[in-house]
């Protein structure tokens, strides 16, 4: 839609055009809900922010800790298509978000998990993101952005401090120094390394319950019938769980890297996503993931001339 554009100078004015646009839309009840970031507990941390009423918008913050990709929240309230068809009333929520944000915020709209008109989006230009252990550097999955300006916004907050971004697509992870390094690996040294990803799991599907992108009502992996997989944590049921939630994002993930921060065992679930990602558009000659709605998830559709060299 990209209606608006506020120029913000720094940081701090953009935490001040927040909370200023955020009281605005309570007051005037354009909105019943306002999800953003708030200041943790911890130092270095940063929570998600429900915001209900006016006088809740100084909780309000945006720094270079607010990692949550807040759109995951929106597959919970009333707007989905089951409480759609029953008829009950819907909240309008309103939702900042960064770039890669708003590429997750279109792929739920793509999916009809949500829907455009009951969601106001406020983007805002990304500066980076520091790693929470080391202050001092980029958060890893920053380091090829190519989407510090949400491609989706209502109203959008832009800063000269953003992010420059990476012309390159997918094609950037080429450069990624974790990938780079594992697919120059000779076969049984990389068959070895996911291996000890798979035996390190301990399948506490927070990976996949923080990811924007897995929105089924039910997930395979909590099917009983079928048993998909083992209830046991070994690692040939860990593999099995990691390859297929890979094939299922692939095309689809937009590289937030919400996925490995949730990670307790901090494995590398983004080297899976990235290299699928990147194997897609180089296959099928495909954008991005979510760069626009005009272009669905490669795997959600099927053209004449797509490869077929399996066959």
């Amino acid at each position: 839609m990209k209606d608006t554009v506020i120029h913000a100078t720094n940081t701090i004015a953009i935490r001040h055009e927040m909370r200023n646009i955020a009281r605005n839309l309570l007051e005037i009840q354009a909105v019943d809900l306002i999800l953003g970031w708030k200041k943790g507990i911890l130092p270095n941390k940063s929570a998600p922010a429900f915001i209900h009423r006016p006088d809740q918008v100084d909780d309000l913050i945006f720094d270079e800790f607010c990692y949550h990709n807040l759109t995951k929240f929106l597959l919970g309230c009333p707007d989905r298509q089951d409480r759609i068809a029953d008829n009950e009333d819907r909240l309008k929520t309103a939702i900042f978000v960064k770039g890669c944000d708003s590429r997750s915020l279109i792929g739920l709209i793509q999916d009809n998990q949500i829907t455009r008109e009951n969601v106001y989006i406020i983007g805002i230009d990304c500066p980076g993101l520091k790693e929470e252990h080391n202050t001092t550097i980029l958060a890893k999955k920053c380091e090829t952005c190519y989407t510090a300006t949400p491609v989706e916004y209502d109203i959008l907050i832009d800063s000269p401090d953003k992010r420059p971004e990476n012309p390159n697509g997918l094609k950037g992870f080429q450069a990624h120094r974790d990938l780079a390094k594992i697919e120059n690996m000779p076969p049984a040294e990389r068959g070895a390394y996911w291996q000890q990803m798979f035996q390190s799991c301990i399948r506490c599907y927070a990976c996949r319950n923080v990811c924007p992108v897995c929105s089924c009502k039910e997930c395979c992996f909590d099917q009983t019938l079928p048993n998909w997989v083992g209830k046991g944590n070994n690692t040939s049921d860990n593999g099995f769980y990691h390859l297929v939630r890979a094939m299922h994002v692939a095309g689809r993930c937009v590289s937030c890297g919400e996925c490995e921060r949730s990670c307790p065992m901090h494995l590398p679930v983004m080297l899976l996503n990235s290299k699928l990602g990147l194997s897609i558009e180089e296959l099928f000659d495909e954008p991005p993931a979510s760069m626009n709605f005009d272009v669905t998830a490669t795997l959600n559709h099927f053209k004449p001339e797509d490869p077929e060299e399996f066959m």
